[in-house]
């Protein structure tokens, strides 16, 4: 709490561009939209518009356990489920996932992270994930990590509503080395577990391949019979 308080409060301004300048930046944006997501320009200058951000995350997210699914009356009533129980479990999301976010051009990297956290009911620390960039140049796919104070909308408005060109993703925050200091013991035992299931696996796996080689070994030289060469 006290590390979102701090980022909120260093909250920098918008960059700065007049009204003029954002206005025919959102006409020439929604001239290129072939959906009906577009941008709306505020009277105060301000504007709205949707994001798309990629779910990338390689190990498994806490969520509360045995809670129903959050209903239309919840997101309007802002009803937080994740507060109703102690209970926790972890899963992974599919690495598929994607979801659309409506935000506005003051909604910073670390309040989209936030959101995001929030529509999927995770109760980790937001510090353990980060929001990139990616982008494709030369047929190649670059990621650059996004700063917690960047605003992802003001990203989309220059890049157009090409996802080809710009698209965002959720990760996880790495630091060179994991943060294991940041993780609750429970969800340290549940990794241990997915760590020793994928172990076991991946060696079934490898046994699986080594023995149809085998088989297939052995067939050859069954049918050669001991024939020259």
């Amino acid at each position: 709490q006290n590390a979102t308080k701090t980022v909120e409060e260093e909250k920098p301004e918008p960059p700065t561009i007049t009204v003029q300048e954002i206005k025919q930046k959102i006409e020439k944006y929604n001239a290129k939209v072939t959906n009906c997501l577009l941008m709306k320009l505020n009277d105060d200058g301000t504007y709205t518009g949707f994001i798309k951000v990629h779910l990338k995350l390689r190990r498994p997210v806490t969520v509360p356990a045995g809670i129903r699914p959050q209903s239309i009356y919840d997101a309007l009533k802002e009803v937080n489920l994740a507060d109703m129980t102690d209970k926790r479990t972890s899963f992974y999301l599919p690495l598929d996932a994607i979801k659309q976010l409506h935000i506005s051009s003051t909604t910073t990297v670390s309040e989209v992270i936030q959101g995001l956290l929030k529509k999927f009911m995770v109760v980790d620390n937001p510090q353990k994930f980060a929001l990139f960039k990616e982008m494709r140049k030369d047929g190649q796919v670059l990621f650059q990590k996004l700063p917690l104070t960047e605003y992802p909308l003001y990203l989309r408005l220059l890049a157009g509503p090409d996802t080809d060109v710009l698209s965002f993703v959720l990760k996880e925050n790495e630091t060179g080395e994991v943060e294991w200091d940041a993780f609750s013991i429970p969800e340290l035992q549940n990794f241990l577990m997915i760590l020793d299931k994928e172990e076991k696996d991946k060696i079934q796996q490898v046994q699986r391949k080594y023995e149809k080689f085998k088989q297939r070994l052995q067939q050859t030289l069954k049918e050669a019979g001991g024939k020259p060469g």
